[in-house]
């Protein structure tokens, strides 16, 4: 028997290259061309094959290691002769002295083994890093490299297995659920409303195609409130009654006038932006139906009292589906008011075509540090989502601090107007 040292072969100019895998063990019996170690590097990965057949007596090297050419792989136990080899092999004397073998890599042929039954494939950075740039699940590929390894190509074939081609179209690939629901125990079954139906697929749009960022800020909104509570009639004496959102509805004209951006239309396909001149503003109403976004027209030539008003006669004509369907297109803006059921911040979704959203919470009180003293202040939580394509970062704190500005202190008076 002669021991023979199997080393990492050249290959070119490869440096400091890890092995990823490590594919034989101690006392394991092996042939000439099996394979030993995978080594990867930012270009590809490799298997080196063993250059003799015999028994391995030790294994030199681990997974996360990195090798250069030389470096030693295992040690192995050969009865081959010497004469005939066509590859250089010296042998070890009798004082155990172990000799290098140098031969360039010949990729052996690979199996295509199914997928480990862990359901966790087992994949290479490289790979990682590619199913991660196709928005692909890496852990449910079926690899068909050694031990269901994956590799570039099996992605590929996820991918494109994820989806059928109609008529030109690409859709979607529908799964069904494995086990029914009616096998853990009773429910019940009932037809999606007409309006959540409908308003369903443009939503899935919405949150698809629109690239959302959301922009959150507690405004103060004490003198307002307290402005608010102090309308009265002048002849009557008696009190007017008058929601918070008619005077966010004021505030943010005034900021629409000033941020143009955010009272406009992508027009993708002549890649134009739309400025409107009109300002009508959409107000999320919640119905038995389900949620409803109808418009108020030319809302900025309505006073406060006036666009209370006419929020309680538009809210009633959803709920009792008599608004005309126009009603619900050609908008500038929505507002989506949750302050009424409660809540604080959250992430409304866009209207398109419109570009913004502004998501109102339920106010509450805090306490705040003004001119060395503590006192409450009344606060508005909002949410303002917007189209990233149309509106930077920037733009969207610019103007939520412009709103913060139309509710507080100095404006509350104006608004009213």
């Amino acid at each position: 028997m002669s021991k023979i040292k199997i080393i990492v072969p050249d290959m070119g100019d490869f440096k400091d290259v890890e092995i990823i895998e490590v594919l034989v063990k101690d006392g394991q019996t092996i042939k000439k061309n099996d394979s030993l170690i995978t080594l990867e590097s930012d270009k590809s990965s490799v298997e080196v094959p063993s250059t003799h057949s015999g028994k391995i007596e030790n294994i030199n090297v681990s997974i996360g290691d990195k090798v250069n050419k030389g470096d030693t792989i295992l040690t192995l136990d050969s009865a081959e002769n010497k004469k005939g080899a066509k590859k250089r092999v010296e042998k070890v004397d009798k004082e155990s002295k172990e000799v290098e073998v140098s031969q360039k890599v010949v990729l052996p042929a690979m199996s295509a083994p199914e997928v480990p039954k862990s359901g966790k494939s087992s994949a290479s950075p490289k790979v990682r890093k590619f199913a991660r740039e196709l928005g692909a699940d890496i852990t449910v590929v079926q690899g068909t490299q050694r031990s269901g390894r994956v590799s570039e190509d099996d992605v590929k074939n996820f991918v494109r297995s994820q989806v059928t081609v109609n008529g030109g179209k690409v859709e979607e690939k529908k799964y069904v659920e494995e086990y029914s629901h009616e096998e853990f125990g009773e429910i019940q079954i009932k037809d999606i409303p007409r309006v959540k139906k409908l308003s369903g697929p443009h939503l899935v749009r919405s949150w698809t195609e629109i690239p959302h960022v959301t922009q959150h800020e507690e405004i103060d909104i004490t003198e307002m409130e307290q402005f608010r509570s102090s309308l009265y009639d002048y002849y009557t004496g008696e009190k007017i009654k008058v929601t918070p959102l008619a005077f966010i509805a004021k505030a943010l004209i005034s900021a629409l006038k000033e941020f143009p951006n955010f009272n406009a239309s992508l027009d993708t396909i002549n890649n134009k932006i739309i400025y409107k001149e009109y300002f009508h503003l959409g107000f999320a109403v919640d119905t038995p139906h389900g949620l409803m976004v109808p418009k108020i027209r030319n809302i900025d030539q309505m006073n406060i009292k006036e666009i209370g008003q006419e929020l309680k006669e538009i809210s009633k004509l959803c709920r009792e589906l008599k608004i005309d369907k126009k009603e619900f297109f050609g908008g500038s803006m929505t507002i989506s008011s949750l302050g009424g059921i409660g809540g604080t911040f959250f992430t409304p979704i866009i209207n398109p075509p419109e570009v913004a959203i502004l998501g109102i919470g339920k106010s509450f009180d805090k306490l705040v540090k003004i001119n060395g003293k503590i006192i409450s202040r009344k606060i508005l939580p909002i949410s303002l989502s917007y189209d990233h394509r149309v509106i930077d970062g920037a733009e969207g704190v610019r103007f939520c601090v412009y709103l913060s500005k139309c509710l507080g202190k100095d404006f509350a008076f104006k608004l009213a107007v």
